[in-house]
């Protein structure tokens, strides 16, 4: 009887330290276990530039993560996917993270029209789909669980309309491209520029696949515009309709957005861009924390387009890290939600701006830029000089 108690008691013990063993190498493995997030990005497609350059600056700032210990000494990895800027591609990008990678925590989509087709899926499914680069006004009534860092397009198109009205421009011809985006930023423009009193004399929209613009533009310069508004979806469409347009003798202002002002878009035009002014998200010169992720981006990539794009993206990782720090789990949407609503951010766009109740952000604006001569453009001014706002 005492020896098969003691066998029991041995048994026992042994059995307690094996449990300890096991228990001690389970917390060591989750230790280990990387925090998993899904990215959407137009790697191709009319958003590929943009696309591109915030994939670049996400896979930057997870290597900054992971150098420094990772996140509570776990690594963080990106799960990628092309959302090719068009809703049906986005949607297929999403079925592949959400139901064959598990992914609870999506950051993206590059461009609008993508994010609206995902967005509803999303929201079914309490899927985080957190945005850098979409802007369209509709984003803001997606969801609970959609956020962007992206300013919406509503300030584009009141800053833009305003300054048309300002700079004395009475009729306007309009040139857009088919997407969610580029009407957004059309649409918002319009009714700001309308609701001061001036007149829309011509418009017209091409689709992603024209790279031809000057018929389009012949009919638009026969109402006389005081100005032309450009608003395209790609950087490739925006260089190439400002060029075009000057070929053909128009010599009046030209209105634009950010994409107008990339730098493969003033690349595409030349001098022909010359003059241009757009509402745009410009980097902040005075901006230690901008600067210096600008400078590192360009030493590890030797480019740079859309800056503040770039900006925008790298702060959705470093944001995201924070509330995966917080909640412990990327399987835990609603904890992640919950903390972007809680959350002020001082990052690579700015110093402390949150988000509101439709996971809108609060607290950066955009500014009206000037294109500068090509003799003038330089990598530290990125091509254009800023006239007002910020």
């Amino acid at each position: 009887m005492r020896l098969s108690i003691w066998k029991r008691t041995v048994t026992l013990g042994l059995l307690i330290a094996l449990a300890s063993v096991l228990v001690a190498c389970g917390e060591d493995a989750d230790e280990a276990t990387p925090y998993r997030i899904g990215v959407m990005e137009s790697l191709t497609g009319a958003g590929e530039t943009y696309g591109t350059v915030a994939h670049q600056a996400k896979v930057m700032a997870v290597d900054e993560i992971n150098a420094a210990g990772g996140v509570d000494g776990r690594r963080l990895e990106l799960v990628v996917e092309d959302s090719k800027c068009n809703a049906q591609d986005a949607i297929n990008a999403y079925k592949k993270l959400t139901d064959v990678d598990g992914m609870k925590i999506i950051l993206g989509t590059s461009c609008s029209g993508a994010m609206l087709g995902v967005a509803p899926l999303a929201e079914a499914d309490g899927v985080i789909l957190f945005s850098g680069l979409a802007s369209n006004p509709d984003i803001a009534d997606a969801g609970d669980y959609i956020f962007r860092t992206q300013i919406s397009d509503i300030e584009v198109g009141i800053r833009t309309g305003d300054a048309l009205w300002v700079d004395g421009i009475r009729t306007l011809a309009t040139i857009t491209e088919e997407t969610d985006y580029a009407e957004g930023v059309r649409r918002t423009t319009v009714a700001r520029f309308e609701e001061n009193g001036g007149t829309v004399v011509a418009a017209e929209r091409f689709g992603s696949d024209v790279t031809d613009f000057r018929s389009q533009l012949t009919k638009l310069f026969e109402a006389n515009p005081d100005a032309l508004h450009v608003t395209p979806q790609a950087e490739f469409a925006a260089g190439t309709i400002i060029k075009q347009a000057r070929e053909l003798g128009y010599a009046g202002p030209i209105y634009g957005d950010t994409i107008t002002v990339g730098t493969t878009s003033l690349e595409i035009a030349g001098d022909a861009a010359t003059g241009v002014k757009a509402i745009t998200a410009a980097p902040d010169p005075n901006n230690a924390k901008t600067q210096s992720v600008l400078a590192d981006f360009r030493q590890r990539y030797d480019y740079i387009t859309l800056p503040w794009h770039l900006g925008s993206a790298y702060d959705t990782v470093y944001i995201a890290a924070e509330c995966l720090g917080q909640t412990g789990d990327d399987q835990d949407a609603d904890g992640f939600r919950d903390c972007l609503y809680d959350i002020t951010w001082s990052g690579a766009l700015g110093n402390d701006y949150s988000f509101d109740a439709d996971g809108e952000v609060v607290g950066l604006s955009r500014v009206v830029v000037e294109v500068l001569p090509v003799a003038e453009r330089t990598k530290d001014n990125y091509g254009y000089k800023v006239l007002s706002g910020g």
